[in-house]
């Protein structure tokens, strides 16, 4: 997939027309589970998933993926429903267009093919990395105020964006997220709370490394706000920069190489992965 600056990919992914299909696979995966006594939380641990994916996909907000299905049918006891469904699901996501807004599409579709993704976070935590509680306390908040409609269509398409953490072959995923980040408990003590489990979950994954930046740095290479950078299988870096609803999708060689120097600095600033591992265990301790 080529994408063009400041418009659309070429190919765009499609999702519209697929949302009644994944809510009644919710359902039915909900039952399937129910009936064969296993919690949320154990299917996760079987399943070696997060509890947010399971409760995600039973509600309908998050689209399975297809080997999701395989692995979860004889744990379920489906006998053989979920791997029939699969083949189906797989289509349904190959034909399927991102439900995002206009402004976001090229870097959504990016995003979901890119080999290579590093996120830079100064004021909430990363979407990507949002558990439902967190994000719908972001959109909630925001002004001017959201419908409910609009706030249930954003949190729909931000955690459908974390089936990234789900792809083979999983992409290289690197954060710094800023300490004054996980000092706001967005959404209240019991919501950051699982806020902050959800991040020592994702950082412990094999192709993830998450840093946290000490506010105490008395030096900062990019105070001028969030970005990201990703890479798309042949093709070069780019970075993505948001700011009050209007994005931009950076090409150009120098342009693109501002922004790796400044991420390449503050990874050398920011706490180590496992330092930063430690300091959200005992921020959780703390919680």
């Amino acid at each position: 997939m080529t994408v063009k600056e400041g418009g659309r990919p070429e190919k765009p992914v499609e999702i519209e027309g697929t949302a009644h299909l994944f809510r009644a696979l919710g359902k039915i995966i909900k039952t399937l589970r129910t009936n064969a006594g296993l919690s949320q939380t154990e299917l996760a641990a079987q399943l070696h998933c997060s509890e947010d994916l399971i409760s995600a996909i039973e509600r309908g907000v998050r689209s399975p993926q297809p080997d999701f299905l395989v692995r979860a049918d004889p744990v379920i006891k489906a006998r053989g429903i979920l791997v029939a469904a699969a083949e189906d699901v797989r289509e349904a996501l190959s034909r399927a267009r991102v439900r995002h807004p206009d402004w976001f599409r090229s870097f959504a579709a990016a995003e979901a093919e890119a080999v290579a993704l590093h996120y830079y976070s100064p004021q909430v935590v990363s979407g990507i990395l949002q558990t439902h509680a967190y994000a719908e306390a972001v959109f909630r908040h925001r002004r001017p105020l959201y419908d409910e409609e609009q706030i249930e269509k954003r949190l729909a398409d931000r955690l459908s964006r974390q089936d990234i953490f789900e792809k083979r072959p999983a992409p290289t995923i690197s954060f710094v997220i800023e300490e004054a980040v996980l000092q706001r408990p967005m959404g209240g003590r019991d919501a950051f709370r699982e806020q902050v489990k959800r991040l020592i979950e994702v950082a412990g994954l094999r192709n993830v490394h998450l840093q946290v930046m000490p506010s105490e740095r008395t030096e900062h290479p990019a105070l001028e706000g969030e970005f990201i950078l990703l890479t798309l299988k042949g093709q070069r870096e780019v970075a993505y920069i948001e700011s009050y609803g209007h994005a931009r999708l950076f090409t150009g060689l120098e342009e693109v190489r501002t922004y790796t120097e400044r991420y390449g600095i503050m990874r050398a600033q920011a706490l180590t992965p496992l330092e930063s591992l430690e300091y959200l265990k005992q921020l959780l301790g703390e919680l």
